[in-house]
């Protein structure tokens, strides 16, 4: 399958994530990964903020007991298009993906109005990277339709930095198309639609994305913080002293233990109890991942 710089005879490294410009791809926009790219991207700082005021905003009407601001959250996550435009995510039947956001949405906001409003009222689930620990069925592939969705304006503006740096999107027989789009305004925190101009490759629109902020797998997932930093509290929330050393139980042991095998419902109920006794495990995962990351870039440099 052709790849966006095959298409356009573009030779050389890129900026973008050089995906196959025909179906959707195995890489995943990751909030997390934006995050860790502000110090290095001019449009990371910008995508940030719509993230956050995006989640801000959903998590405020959450906790609200007022009628009108919590049909206003729902409303937020269940009325958005799905964002195709990448060709990234699962779909197996070519890029257009599998819909359905209205069910993503609703799931989210009944999870974050029951299951997860103690850790919302706690103020430590605070960032839209922390959903997929703990919302069954939010994985990779929802979470990148979701982020991309909210950073689909920072996405034009870096897809439109990238038609000046690259002539070869406008030479020839290519062509650019106006569209109307959903764009989320961190600024009045609503659902817009805007006229974009992105590229067109067959008669779709085509959206570039950082290199950097799409992954094959998330950097917080549920299963990676399940294994880590949550059931290394239990480890030690469990451990007994024998002869003056401490002996904790292998993980491989907790996690046959029936209430810490099911990945979400533990991450939720044993990060709930931990902020109850005023320890903050979404903290300390967020500095493993940070940890590790900056660890595998210093491999790759």
């Amino acid at each position: 399958m052709t790849s966006i710089t095959s298409h356009y005879g573009i030779y050389g490294s890129v900026p973008f994530l050089d995906a196959r410009v025909g179906a959707d791809n195995q890489a995943f926009v990751d909030p997390r990964a934006i995050r860790e790219s502000v110090a290095t991207d001019p449009f990371a700082a910008s995508a940030v903020h719509s993230i956050d005021t995006f989640f801000g905003t959903v998590a405020s009407c959450a906790m609200s007991s007022n009628s009108a601001d919590r049909k206003y959250g729902r409303d937020l996550l269940t009325k958005f298009a799905e964002p195709w435009e990448t060709r990234l995510g699962m779909s197996k039947e070519g890029y257009r993906g599998k819909g359905g956001a209205e069910d993503v949405g609703r799931w989210i906001w009944e999870s974050m109005t029951t299951d997860l409003q103690a850790l919302l009222n706690l103020g430590i689930f605070a960032r839209l990277e922390q959903l997929p620990l703990f919302v069954e069925g939010v994985d990779r592939d929802i979470t990148s339709d979701i982020t991309t969705r909210i950073v689909f304006e920072p996405l034009v503006q870096f897809t439109a930095s990238m038609l000046t740096a690259y002539p070869q999107f406008t030479a020839g027989r290519h062509v650019l198309e106006v569209v109307n789009r959903q764009v989320w305004n961190p600024s009045m925190r609503v659902w817009e639609v805007r006229k974009v101009v992105l590229p067109s490759v067959d008669g779709a629109p085509l959206l570039l994305v950082p290199h950097r902020w799409a992954r094959p797998r998330l950097l917080m997932s549920a299963g990676r913080y399940h294994g880590t930093t949550l059931l290394g509290y239990v480890q030690d929330e469990r451990a007994v002293e024998v002869s003056g050393e401490l002996i904790r139980t292998p993980k491989r042991e907790l996690r046959q233990l029936p209430e810490l095998r099911y990945v979400r419902p533990t991450n939720r109920s044993v990060t709930t109890r931990a902020a109850e006794e005023s320890v903050d495990l979404l903290a300390m995962f967020d500095l493993f991942v940070a940890e590790r990351l900056a660890e595998e870039q210093r491999k790759s440099a």
